[in-house]
């Protein structure tokens, strides 16, 4: 049975993809900060049945990195795909308000932990068969109505960008997954109206089904989108 390594697992987003893995028959292993993590995941998801956890600081250098090396050392499962998931940081300074120390933090938390790829990519092109990375983005990147949040969306674009024409003719599938709408864990969603973790996570049970998309950005701004993936390819040439 197959194995998805999600970075962040214990997020809003993170949450959907360990359900959205769970729903595809495949097992997780999933990167937590600490216990306390691992069990608000296992409530969140109503199980610990197909899921592995594993402790890791996904901001230090060695965090996503120490773990593969685990699996590569056979004391974790092996994975053959990977959803970043990680991130989040979401505030309402005005641009001309923002400071650098401010940006940077944002930097850190939304970009730079969404960076497993240089930890996992060669360990995924090393695979004789198919594998995949996810990427989530979001539209505050396009909708620049919160300054920081928007700003570090860019670079995450940018990373798909460069990632789907890096690898379009290798084993992996790199997809990003771009989200225009606000979803939150279901007891959170039930209160705020937000799309549920629950319903969001169709999309990657869906997309973990599809082989022929690859290279692409998957749009999901409401329900519709669920099931019905709305794909366009990233590059042209």
């Amino acid at each position: 049975m197959e194995t998805v390594l999600v970075v962040g697992a214990t997020g809003n987003i993170g949450v959907a993809a360990v359900l959205g893995v769970l729903r595809a028959k495949r097992n997780v292993l999933a990167v937590v900060r600490n216990q306390a993590s691992a069990d608000k995941l296992f409530q969140h998801v109503k199980s610990k049945d197909g899921i592995t956890i594993v402790e890791a600081d996904i901001m230090a250098e060695e965090g996503v990195r120490g773990v593969v090396d685990q699996v590569r050392a056979g004391k974790l499962p092996a994975f053959q795909h990977v959803y970043a998931a990680a991130g989040g940081a979401y505030g309402a300074t005005l641009l001309r308000d923002l400071t650098t120390s401010e940006l940077r933090k944002f930097m850190a938390i939304n970009f730079e932990s969404n960076f497993p790829y240089r930890a996992s990519i060669p360990y995924l092109l090393e695979q004789s068969g198919p594998t995949s990375f996810t990427l989530c983005t979001g539209s505050q990147g396009d909708i620049g109505a919160r300054a920081a949040p928007a700003i570090t969306q860019g670079p995450l674009f940018s990373m798909a960008n460069v990632a789907c024409r890096d690898n379009e003719n290798t084993n992996v599938r790199f997809n990003e997954v771009y989200l225009q709408t606000r979803v939150e864990v279901d007891s959170s969603a039930e209160k705020t109206g937000a799309m549920k973790a629950s319903d969001f996570a169709h999309v990657y049970t869906e997309l973990l089904s599809r082989p022929d998309i690859k290279s692409c950005r998957i749009s999901v701004a409401t329900k519709n989108d669920l099931t019905d993936l709305k794909y366009k390819k990233k590059i042209t040439c």
